[in-house]
């Protein structure tokens, strides 16, 4: 087995590692490869990064264990949260290097370009980090699944959560791009439906922004009784800590406004801590001290984490690479290989019982339906280890989080 160091991770979109986590003398030359495009050094680097790579490293691991005549190899590279570097990556991979499916794809623009690339090279994407819901909407297609969440199911949990206890008025501070206008929309059509009203947004740069204080002021202002942040990473991290300097979030928050978090996850509850996060919600489509599988996951993947919790997309990274290769196992190694369309079918008729997400199901839209989880970050008191940082308020079910596939539009299915 090859050593993949973090360094050689972190070289950058122009190097690219390869490796083959498991191999048997006698191999045949061809197999399959996995393509990991991940942000390994940038604003999402802590829920995509190193940690991604290692998910997508231990499911051709363990997959590799189960099929040990099938022959996997990994490729990554950082496409340095630039839409054209990753497409250009994308294309030499497909085209030159082989690769059959790339996962990850932490960025809602450049996923939303890759799906055309996908379906002209008949090849597989695996969108295991990417939160636009209209890639199973207006730009679903046969070569693509959603497989971890989307930013309907990420916001619908919270918005419930919200209005049902009469918080009817919400302000956005969103992302300028696919990611934060999708979130905004998907949520607005929620609080619409339930009688709520959005009274305002505020979109910043992305990525570049550092001062948040405009946008925070604005929302203050608005009055809304709901202040929504559709971002993340480390976009989502200084917002709320600097929503701290404003009295709007931590122990000495007025309570007149309450801000909620759409895109978040554990290590930027960490980031944050929890004096600053205490009482905030967020959705996430897994936890990982939910069960003993997802511990056993977390301490797998801790060497590669920097000392973080691990993240809910290295959760999709691992399921999401570990389930492509067993639908490319079925349809056999020719097959997967001239075929990316046949491998998605195959995703789509398989009865999935994962130990991390759940049951799962693949609708012909390519949405991976499963249960999504409403969080809410702990108290400092409540806390009883480094990690221990929020609880699971509810499960919701699946067909309850994600969007009906009839309202989607997607043209594979409407009509």
């Amino acid at each position: 087995m090859t050593r993949v160091t973090r360094r050689t991770l972190l070289a950058g979109a122009t190097t690219t590692a390869i490796f083959a986590p498991y191999i048997h003398r006698g191999y045949a030359a061809e197999g399959l490869k996995v393509g990991s495009l991940s942000d390994l050094n940038s604003v999402y680097a802590t829920l995509s990064g190193p940690g991604a790579v290692m998910a997508v490293k231990l499911a051709a691991e363990d997959f590799s264990k189960e099929h040990p005549d099938l022959p996997v190899e990994v490729v990554v590279s950082d496409f340095q949260l630039k839409s054209d570097v990753g497409l250009s990556i994308a294309r030499n991979w497909f085209d030159t290097q082989g690769v059959d499916c790339i996962v990850d794809i932490p960025l809602s623009a450049m996923a939303l370009g890759m799906t055309t690339l996908a379906k002209e090279r008949n090849k597989v994407l695996m969108m295991t980090s990417t939160a636009t819901d209209d890639l199973t909407g207006k730009y679903c297609g046969p070569n693509h699944v959603h497989w971890t969440h989307d930013t309907y199911g990420l916001g619908v949990g919270v918005a419930r959560a919200w209005l049902n206890q009469g918080k009817d008025t919400w302000f956005f501070i969103l992302a300028d791009y696919a990611m934060g206008k999708s979130q905004v929309a998907s949520m607005t059509q929620v609080i619409e439906k339930s009688g709520g009203k959005v009274v305002g947004s505020a979109a910043h740069p992305f990525p570049g922004t550092t001062d948040f204080s405009g946008f925070l002021l604005q929302a203050k202002a608005s009055g809304a009784k709901i202040i929504c942040l559709a971002n993340s990473g480390s976009d989502a991290v200084n917002c709320v800590k600097q929503a701290v300097e404003f009295g709007m979030v931590g122990p000495k928050a007025s309570g007149d406004q309450v801000m909620t978090m759409t895109l978040f996850d554990t290590p930027l509850v960490y980031a944050i801590g929890l004096d600053v996060g205490q009482g905030l919600t967020y959705s996430a489509p897994a936890y990982w001290d939910r069960n003993d599988a997802l511990r056993t996951l977390a301490k797998r993947l801790a060497p590669a984490l920097n000392n973080n919790p691990m993240a809910a997309n290295h959760v999709g990274d691992y399921t999401g690479t570990y389930w492509y290769l067993k639908a490319a196992a079925a349809v056999g190694l020719p097959t997967a290989k001239k075929d990316g369309r046949a491998v998605v079918e195959q995703l789509k008729s398989m009865k999935i019982d994962d130990p991390y997400l759940g049951k799962c199901v693949v609708r012909p839209d390519g949405r991976n339906v499963h249960d999504m989880l409403l969080m809410k970050i702990k108290k400092p008191s409540e806390s009883k280890a480094p990690f221990d940082l929020a609880s699971i308020e509810a499960v919701i079910p699946g067909d309850q989080a994600f969007r009906p596939m009839a309202g989607g539009g997607c043209p594979m299915v409407s009509g």
